[in-house]
């Protein structure tokens, strides 16, 4: 059963002109969720991975369920004031505007070998910093890896270009 099949597209959402590629519908299919977090331990069974860091929200879901396979902590990158004990951030620009994500200081010990999990890659900027913050903590970054990943928005490529090693399961183009 192919991955993508299982992915919903909503049109026009956030926005007028967005196709907006959904993973609850893979997550609420068992044979499907089952292949992708399987497709991830085949890739990352064997290489030295200490954490994985999850991008919320859904990066969650993919990230934890992944750290419990592979026997690896996890920790959850989150937006702004959203984490409860001291913090260390992360600002980056936006298309209109800028945003913040953080860790907790105690997330990533300095040397840790870090996998970085989200679900899609779009313009890649919420990705780049959270990398960024990785390594401001002490971190290596092992790999950048989404479910899905949108190269027309040209995030892969940006992550690529940082020196970033990027992995997707299946991407869209167009639209």
């Amino acid at each position: 059963m192919p991955i993508k099949s299982l992915i919903r597209t909503v049109p026009h959402y956030p926005k007028k002109g967005v196709m907006f590629r959904d993973i609850t519908t893979l997550l609420k299919d068992p044979v499907g969720f089952r292949i992708t977090i399987n497709e991830f331990v085949h890739r990352y069974t064997g290489i030295k991975i200490d954490k994985i860091a999850g991008i919320e929200s859904r990066g969650f879901i993919i990230g934890a369920a992944l750290a419990f396979q592979l026997g690896v902590g996890f920790v959850p990158i989150r937006k702004k004031g959203k984490l409860p004990a001291e913090t260390v951030g992360h600002d980056y620009e936006l298309e209109y505007g800028s945003d913040r994500i953080e860790l907790h200081i105690d997330a990533i010990a300095k040397g840790e070998r870090v996998l970085l999990v989200d679900d899609l890659i779009a313009t890649g900027g919420t990705a780049e910093a959270a990398t960024k913050l990785i390594e401001k903590m002490g971190g290596t970054v092992v790999e950048v890896c989404a479910v899905i990943d949108l190269p027309d928005l040209g995030g892969s490529a940006r992550l690529k270009k940082l020196g970033h090693k990027v992995f997707t399961l299946c991407e869209f183009e167009g639209d």
